[in-house]
Parts: structure tokens; sequence; C-alpha cells
């Protein structure tokens, strides 16, 4: 029905999707070869995984038009456990991974992205484009006799490098003429095609690995089934589900801004889920979103999930039937269109946000670009930017708390606190206080504040007795429900004497 509905869209192109696939597929190829590489495994572990992750989760995934597969965050986690276990136990961690994944998603815990501020965000996304393009570089090289990298120098060099701007110039004009074919796509058609009809030297996706292949197979992971082999596999699998979830959630934000539209994280979060569990099962490396195909896919046309299905589709039939034409392919095309992602995936508007927000959003924004680029790891990036945001924020609410003092006809003291009391702000609470000058019967009044967390209550303890050891009297007043539940439930360890504020019932209540 999904489809059908698609196909009644009067906004749904069909061909746009079919092509914005195609162009993705070609550039999912390299890609996936390389992070098999990189995490010590078949190139046809990397392909197989993105086959499957990337169709399962344009079917069921929480947004449609996002591209998923085998990624350089999951690949950069597992090499240890290849190198140290074996592939069998990295299988077992991908299905495990994929149940924490599923689990994830059933209790709806997707909604914490929005926990992620703007500031790490822009950090995220520029960290990722500068990590994009430096992956390319080594494409520039080429392996010695003796095994050794070296730079491309003479000829070769001039050669990839001219080609690598036609590319680009190519993606960037096209669209300026016509919009009859994603731009991406024809820049790799009209660079192949002239490389291979002149016979000009360069390198090529076959240059990489073979991608040559059959149909991938069903497969229990072959290890003992035991509480050891949980304990080596479980770190793992938790990692790589977190790391998962949070480069596909916030890849999935930024298609929602692309596309002014709205995914569903926690459906995304159990479809990725669902893929890994039959990824780990078919010998896949497991994976996630991809933030440059994605930009590919919806910059190429790309809204609905025909694209994401016609990409992984494409995949598997280079592997079964095309792999010969594949591997043609000169990476020339394929790197200058990964550049244009890496251009296109830069928030070049956070370049002049210095002058225009506080200078620890923008501290923040470089940090976690820094930690993305230096070491490959999302999921810190994110964590640590979200670390200092929040710090941030505690800080500046510790220093919002007020008191405003007055004495009343009867000879009692008010204190009218501002701002909320939680652990950054007790230290300044506590100051407010004239023990010895005040008189013999105190209120503290939170009408305009809020009690929030244990310390907050340890430092209303303290203050009550700081008052009833020279013989006073101390009221809490307009303390929330929640507030008073907090009390009673501490009651067991501390004793802090409140007033209950009066509850009234509407007239219309009695009579209803």
């Amino acid at each position: 029905m999904v489809f059908i509905d698609q196909l009644k869209n009067k906004e749904f192109n069909l061909k746009n999707e079919v092509l914005s696939g195609l162009t993705v597929s070609l550039a999912l190829v390299p890609e996936a070869v390389a992070f098999s590489l990189m995490a010590e495994v078949s190139p046809l572990v990397g392909l197989y995984s993105a086959f499957i992750i990337g169709l399962i989760t344009a079917v069921l995934g929480g947004r449609p038009g996002m591209i998923s597969g085998a990624t350089g965050a999951i690949a950069v986690v597992i090499v240890s456990l290849v190198v140290q276990h074996g592939i069998e136990y990295l299988f077992a961690a991908v299905v495990l991974m994929g149940a924490i994944q599923i689990l994830i998603g059933v209790l709806r815990l997707g909604k914490f992205i929005r926990l992620v501020p703007q500031a790490v965000m822009y950090g995220f996304v520029n960290g990722l484009a500068a990590v994009i393009f430096m992956s390319q570089f080594k494409q520039f090289q080429y392996e010695a006799a003796d095994g050794a990298m070296h730079w491309l120098t003479g000829t070769p060099l001039l050669i990839m490098l001219g080609f690598v701007l036609l590319t680009m110039a190519i993606i960037h004009f096209l669209p300026k003429l016509t919009k009859a074919i994603p731009a991406s796509l024809a820049a790799i058609l009209v660079v192949s095609g002239i490389i291979i009809s002149l016979g000009i030297p360069t390198k090529t996706v076959g240059d990489i690995a073979s991608i040559s292949g059959g149909l991938p197979s069903f497969h229990i992971p072959d290890i003992p089934f035991n509480l050891e082999t949980l304990m080596i596999v479980f770190p793992y699998s938790l990692i790589m589900a977190l790391v998962g979830l949070i480069e596909s959630l916030l890849t999935l934000t930024v298609v929602d801004e692309m596309t002014e539209t709205r995914g569903r994280g926690n459906k995304e979060s159990v479809a990725q889920g669902i893929a890994n569990t039959v990824c780990g099962f078919f010998g896949g490396m497991g994976g996630c979103a991809m933030i440059g195909q994605s930009i590919i896919n919806v910059s190429s046309g790309g809204r609905n999930r025909i694209s994401g299905i016609v990409a992984a589709v494409a995949l598997l039939l280079f592997v079964l039937v095309g792999a010969s034409l594949i591997e043609q392919v000169p990476m020339a095309a394929l790197v200058g269109l990964m550049f244009m992602v890496a251009i296109g995936t830069f928030e070049w508007a956070s370049l002049r946000m210095f002058k225009n927000v506080p200078h620890t959003d923008f501290i923040v924004m470089i940090t976690v670009a820094l930690v993305t680029i230096i070491f490959h790891n999302l999921a810190v990036a994110v964590l640590i930017g979200v670390v200092i945001s929040a710090l941030k924020f505690a800080w500046e609410n510790a220093l919002r708390i007020r008191a405003r003092k007055r004495i009343d006809e009867d000879g009692v003291k008010h204190y009218e606190i501002y701002g909320p009391l939680f652990f950054g702000s007790v230290g300044l609470f506590q100051e407010k206080f004239k023990i010895e000058e005040d008189p013999d019967e105190v209120i503290i009044d939170f009408e305009e504040s809020r009690v929030v967390d244990h310390s907050a209550i340890e430092a209303l303890n303290k203050v009550t007795e700081r008052y009833a050891k020279v013989g006073k009297k101390v009221h809490l007043k307009h303390l929330s429900s929640d507030c008073r539940d907090m009390l009673d439930n501490a009651s067991a360890i501390i004793d802090v004497n409140y007033w209950e504020d009066p509850k009234y019932k509407l007239v219309s209540d009695e009579l209803a």
C-alpha cells in the first residue's frame, strides 16, 4: 500500500528515484570495499552488508530517502574483535547489536536524540564532511612492489586530478542546464566513458578489490554459545548499537532539514535493528545510516523508499552480474563525487556563527568536529559535545538562583527564591541566608523556583539544621507536588520541615 500511495503522489517521480538509486549504488561500491578492508574482512562482507541493511531500512525505516549500509563508524569498532577473535564472533556481535537496537526502538528511546544541541549537530556534520574529504586522499596513492604506499606524481597525478575536477565541474554546473538526469550519475558516466573509450591508464574500482560474488547465504555464527562468548561479544555489540543509532538518527535529522519533512526516530531504530540482525545471520559486518550517500540520494532527487530499494538491488546486481563493468569505473569519478558530497555536507553557515552565538557553543562545535576528524568515533564526539553543553547549561542556571527578601507585619522573614535549585546552584543558595540576623520564624517560598535533585534536598536540610541550632523555625512554601514527593522520599535520611500548601477545589467540581 505504501508504494501504491507513493505512485499516486503527484510529487513522486519514478525516474528520479531510480536514477538517484543507481547513483548511490555506484558510490556505495568503493565505500563498502574500503570499510571492509578497514575492518579486516573480505570486500564481499561489506558489499553484502550494504545490500541487506540498505534494502531492509529502505522498506521498513522511519526516514524515506535515507541510505544505510556498511559504515566506517562501525568498521572502526569491530576491527579489534575480528583481529582478536575471528570473523564468526563478528557475525554474532552484529546479531546482538541488532537486538539491542530493536529494544531501544521498542522502548521509544530514539527521542533522546532531541537532547543533542544544534552546536553538536554542526560539529558532527562538519567533522564528518572533513572525514569524507580526507578519506579520499588514499586514492591518490599507489602500492609499490615492497608493499609501501607512495603518493602519485607526474602524469598519473595530473590525470587523476584532471578527471576529479571534471567530475566536480559536471556535478556543479549540470543542474544549471538540466535536471533530466542526476548530475552525479551523469558525471560518473561521462568520466567513465572518456577514460574507457580512450584507454587512459588510471586507478579503477577493480584495482581496489574484486566485487564479483554470489548471493549471500544464511549462516549461524560458528561460536560456542556460552557466557564467556557473551562477555566477549556484548561490549562490542553495545558500542556498535549506540554508534550506529547515533549516526543514523543524526543523519535522519540532517535529511529532515534538507527535505523539510520529519522522520520517525523510533521506527528507524527498529528498522536498523532488524537489518543488522538479518545481516549477522547472512555473514555481514553490520552498519547504519550513511550521511554521505543519503545526501547524494536526496540531492539527486531521491525522496521516497524506491530510491533506497533501487540502490540496494543495483548493488547486489553489480556483485552478481555486473562486476566486470563496475570494476572499470575510474576512482577519479567517485573521488570527485565524494569531494562534492563533503563540500555539500559542510555547514558553511556555521563559520559565520562566531560573532552571533555564545563562545561556548562555538567551542563545542569545534571540539566535536576535531574529535570526529581525529578519532573517527562519532559516538564519542557527540557524547563529548553533549556533556560540554550540559555543563555549560548547568553553570549558567547555577548563577540564576536569586532570593528576594522581606519581613511581613508579623515579623516573619520571607525568602522568595527564583531559579532552579540543583547541584550546581546549592552553594549560592546557602549563601543567601543570614542565619544569625534573621527573626525566629523564616519562610522560604519556592513559588518561582523548583527543587530538582537530591543535592537540592540536602541543601534544604542543611539550611533548616542551621536555623534549628539557633532555635529558629523554617517553613518551606509553595513546593510543587513532585518536589514534595522528593522530600517525602528522602525523609528516611534527612529531616526537612515544610508546609503543605492548601489544596483548593473549584465549586464547579463539587457541583459536577
